[in-house]
């Protein structure tokens, strides 16, 4: 029945809401979504969990200095906000009060729920709001996650590469399965279903950059339904472009991430300051439900919300939202230029800045983008000839950030950008100069801000996940950091300039060496030649994809001090070698090499992580540059 009238029906302690298509059953007060009816399932979220754990919006958060503070966001104030035959809006609203006394989150959350007739999903969003007079207090994560039918919902999509049969979540228990040192990391010893035996689950293995990402989720048999989350836009979500989210992860659950510090660490966390006021609408994003008779039609299921993924990127901003913090596409502006990049060493002329990434954003200064979490982003990737326009921007004052693949570090506009309401600003051209000193005496690697460039080893058979052998994603496996080991059981890693091949000869992580049961500081070296050396001052430059824990000491020919040249301590906290990444946050680090220290002939800069006794800190190198000193 896809054109029955949207209708409501309010109980004393739940709502139900039906479009003829499907019929979502919603705590009041509460707002937490406790039934999805559609294609034939009675409810598609999870029976065996409590009804108030199905479907739900939750937080982390703390106390300046103090303890991590977990909750659901639950609305205590339930109202309609618009009601017809074609559309209906709820809210289910709590209010914080600063005069009240006691230890609450300091925050205003209204949760609504938007059902439209005749179209097979519905739509979610927040307005998170601290009015005056607030405490301070720490922003780490918020969510909304949804908890599908275990017995119905075995398969799960996140790209057209990766999609497969997931475990149980019984199959994550003592007996059926073994935890390894990653805690979210699970050996399958004994699982529901035997042809999983032997594979490893983690969550971390189905992240996804924001930028790769827009539609995930599960396809259910008996019958067959797929459950689909669709980010629209990825303007409300913290870290920009690059950041990485969870999707999906057995259960089985389904997630739609806004704010979190994956990959990156506490440098995401929102912190505000007392009296600090601040609002910011999460979403909307779409749930879209399909579902097919024909099993031999499952997989079009997926095919089918890649399209519809496309359709409400089309709508975005929409017509349909009631809230005057929601922006209509009337309401907002949009910028417009090229990018162009000046390296007289590669160039005499200027280079459009090809498939870059150009985006407004809060940030202020360069590279901090990808740690800004209290403000909107908007991004655009620029065409072959370095053009752009960032569409569908709120008004506001942004600084204007860009990254170059094949060129290092951040591009920022000095002058701030003003978006107007209605109005597209003409930015015209501009032109990043990345940090460069001297010429190429050589270089490792190409700048993207990863390590995709090289060499991922194949997965010890006793922790593989079959989904991501023979893919270009093979980092995903776990328990690579101990393959360094089995590649250099004894000595460390020696890369030598026009010899090695950086695909086949430089581990993509630098990390410990095990000795036995320890786990030992490690030293790369790269050896090269020098004709003669140019009298004055080497750059050396260290594009870093990801850190985590890292002690990095860099000497030139000689361990010593005399020779030691950098030195860093507990660089980084992204966490990425034991979630299985390429990249984390990107830093770009330049060393100062006096000719003193170099000679005639062969040459070698040692790269020590010196943190020993941590199996799971290491550093991804992006790429390595030395630059000559100046020529005039």
């Amino acid at each position: 029945m896809a054109n029955k009238n949207v209708t409501l029906t309010t109980q004393s302690s739940y709502i139900t809401v039906d479009n003829g298509l499907l019929r979502l059953t919603i705590s009041k007060p509460g707002g937490l979504l406790t039934g999805i009816k559609y294609g034939g399932m009675g409810n598609l979220l999870d029976l065996k969990s409590n009804e108030f754990n199905r479907g739900y919006w939750d937080i982390n958060w703390n106390l300046p200095g103090g303890q991590d503070r977990y909750q659901l966001l639950r609305g205590s104030e339930y109202s309609v906000i618009n009601l017809s035959n074609d559309h209906l809006e709820v809210s289910f609203k709590t209010t914080y009060d600063p005069s009240i006394p006691g230890t609450r989150l300091p925050l205003t959350v209204d949760v609504r729920y938007v059902v439209r007739r005749g179209v097979s999903g519905f739509y979610c969003y927040a307005i998170y709001e601290r009015p005056p007079g607030c405490p301070a207090f720490d922003l780490a994560q918020t969510r909304t996650v949804f908890k599908l039918r275990r017995e119905r919902f075995h398969y799960m999509a996140i790209t057209d590469e990766k999609q497969r049969i997931m475990p149980m979540p019984e199959d994550l228990l003592p007996g059926r399965g073994k935890q390894l040192i990653v805690p979210e990391s699970v050996l399958l010893v004994n699982p529901i279903n035997p042809d999983l035996k032997g594979e490893v689950d983690d969550k971390y293995q189905y992240s996804m950059d924001n930028k790769d990402g827009g539609v995930h989720g599960w396809i259910s048999s008996h019958p067959i339904v797929g459950f689909w989350i669709i980010f629209p836009s990825h303007e409300f979500r913290n870290g920009g472009p690059t950041k990485q989210n969870l999707t999906v992860h057995t259960g089985p659950a389904c997630l739609a991430m806004f704010h979190g510090s994956h990959y990156i660490g506490n440098d995401m966390v929102a912190h505000f300051e007392e009296g600090e006021t601040w609002r910011k609408v999460f979403g909307p994003f779409y749930v879209y439900l399909n579902a097919t008779t024909d099993v031999s039609k499952a997989h079009n299921l997926w095919l089918d919300a890649k399209k519809q993924r496309l359709t409400e990127e089309s709508l975005w901003p929409y017509d349909f939202i009631s809230s005057p913090y929601y922006l209509t596409f009337k309401e907002r502006g949009s910028a417009t230029g090229r990018l162009f990049v000046q390296d007289r060493f590669i160039s005499s002329s200027l280079l459009p800045a090809k498939s870059a990434f150009v985006g407004l954003s809060a940030a202020r200064t360069q590279g901090s983008w990808q740690t800004e979490s209290k403000g909107y982003q908007f991004w655009a990737e620029t065409d072959l000839d370095g053009n752009f326009t960032i569409k569908n921007v709120i008004p506001g004052v942004y600084g204007l950030h860009g990254w170059v693949p094949g060129f290092v570090g951040d591009y920022m506009r000095e002058e701030l950008v003003t978006i107007s309401a209605g109005s597209e600003t003409q930015l015209g051209n501009l032109t990043y100069v990345p940090p460069r000193d001297g010429p190429t005496v050589w270089e490792i690697g190409f700048p993207d801000r990863t390590a995709n460039d090289y060499y991922v080893p194949d997965v010890n058979p006793m922790y593989v996940n079959k989904l991501f052998l023979n893919s270009p994603e093979k980092f995903r496996q776990y328990g690579l950091w101990d393959r360094y080991t089995n590649v250099h059981p004894k000595s460390d890693q020696v890369f030598t300039v026009g010899i090695s091949d950086p695909k086949k000869d430089w581990f993509f992580a630098h990390v410990d060496r095990r000795d036995g049961e320890r786990y030992v500081p490690s030293t790369w070296e790269i050896r090269f030649n020098l004709k003669s050396v140019t009298v004055g001052t080497y750059t050396l430059r260290l594009s870093i994809a990801s850190a985590t824990r890292t002690d990095l000491e860099v000497h030139v020919n000689q361990m010593n001090a005399q020779q030691l040249v950098f030195q860093v301590m507990n660089l980084g906290a992204d966490n990425t070698v034991c979630r299985h990444g390429i990249h984390g946050l990107y830093q770009l680090l330049s060393v100062d090499i006096s000719s003193t220290l170099l000679i005639n002939g062969d040459n070698c800069i040692f790269l020590t992580q010196a943190r020993g006794g941590d199996a799971l800190c290491g550093i991804l190198y992006d790429y390595i540059r030395l630059e000559a000193p100046p020529t005039s």
